[in-house]
């Protein structure tokens, strides 16, 4: 049974990663999160790519979050640090526990579907900063979620041990319109070009000799 839950931000990597799994057979429901971060364009892009796609996307209203899970992605009196995702101070890009939470709702979105598979597109690169993308995480969330509920849901995470540059390889040969997608922190009409997750984006593109097509300040 090729039935799946994305959690699906709109980004590059979980972009790539929706290609993949319909290249794959999957029939594909898609979620996205408004957990109150501080612009709405990768939510507008998933919005797009779905359409493009003809797969249903469903937000999800977390935005209260915002009020509990202290980041700089989504507190108000905290900018957005610029630097390579090695630098220390990126580690103020966490959304605690984020993951979890939305992984959690998407394994009851499945369960109620009748879905038995779940995925996100953790790769390599957030190992560094992001605890809930590193593997020890994943082998954790997996056993959780062989017990949830009265048969096991898988949780597929295809990308989590290649790098940025290999997703953006794979997603330039199935055709991967990375036009609509949005990875900047900040939500400006341009990507900033500054922050960790743009710094690494534009090194990805650049590895494989592409041009990013989004615009940049």
């Amino acid at each position: 049974m090729k039935k799946i839950v994305l959690v699906f931000s709109g980004g590059l990597d979980s972009t790539t990663l929706l290609y993949w799994l319909k290249d794959k057979g999957y029939e594909i429901k898609t979620l996205s999160f408004d957990y109150g971060q501080k612009h709405s364009k990768e939510l507008e892009m998933a919005k797009k790519t779905c359409k493009k796609l003809r797969v249903e996307n469903k937000i999800i209203d977390l935005h209260n979050l915002k009020d509990i899970l202290k980041s700089a992605l989504t507190s108000e009196g905290q900018e957005i640090p610029e630097g390579d995702y090695q630098d220390e101070v990126m580690k103020q890009t966490v959304v605690p526990n984020r993951n979890m939470i939305m992984l959690s709702i998407a394994m009851g979105y499945a369960i109620s579907l009748g879905f038995n598979r779940v995925a996100y597109a953790a790769h390599s690169g957030d190992h560094t900063i992001y605890p809930d993308c590193r593997p020890i995480f994943v082998e954790k969330i997996r056993e959780l979620a062989e017990v949830i509920d009265y048969e096991p849901v898988e949780v597929l995470t295809p990308f989590l041990e290649i790098t940025k540059a290999d997703i953006v390889k794979i997603g330039t040969e199935l055709g991967v319109d990375y036009g609509l997608t949005w990875s900047c922190y900040v939500g400006d009409e341009k990507a900033c070009g500054k922050c960790g997750t743009c710094i690494e984006r534009l090194e990805a593109f650049k590895e494989n000799g592409l041009i990013d097509p989004i615009e940049y300040n």
